[in-house]
């Protein structure tokens, strides 16, 4: 009788390497990097390099991202005044993406599960209601300080 009729399981596959572990995080940082570094270049202060916010272009109202190229632009020259004041949410979902970020990459370094669970419908309503809320409120005048 063999090991497999015996009910003996199968050889569980190798572990993956460090370098195949790490490409995700890895290539992950490299497109923000990427992205961070063409935004630090191309001043978005100076009218023509990238187009306007079509919300206030055409309603005049505030979107959550107006002021994001800016408050990314500070960020990349370490001016974080100028950051907040360009965009705070942004400067928020940035330290808290590099956050995430720097658990992903621990993980997966010392190989242990890197898939977090997957976001339940609460979470996904109150990421909205905060973006609403920041909306409404940096469209107000007592939340002009929110405004680019």
């Amino acid at each position: 009788m063999s090991d497999r009729a015996a009910g003996a399981r199968p050889p569980a596959p190798p572990a993956a390497g460090l370098p195949r572990r790490l490409r995700a995080p890895l290539g992950t940082l490299t497109a923000a990097l990427a992205a961070f570094g063409y935004v630090g270049a191309v001043d978005p202060n100076r009218p023509g390099h990238y187009p306007v916010c079509p919300l206030r272009h055409l309603t005049g109202v505030l979107c959550p991202a107006c002021g994001g190229l800016r408050s990314a632009h500070a960020l990349v020259h370490a001016d974080l005044g100028a950051a907040l004041a360009a965009n705070a949410l942004l400067v928020a979902a940035c330290a808290a993406g590099a956050a995430f970020w720097a658990i992903w990459f621990g993980r997966a370094a010392r190989g242990l599960r890197t898939a977090g669970p997957n976001p339940r419908a609460v979470h996904w309503w109150a990421l909205g209601g905060l973006l609403l809320v920041f909306t409404a409120v940096r469209n107000l005048p007592f939340g002009s300080g929110l405004a680019p």
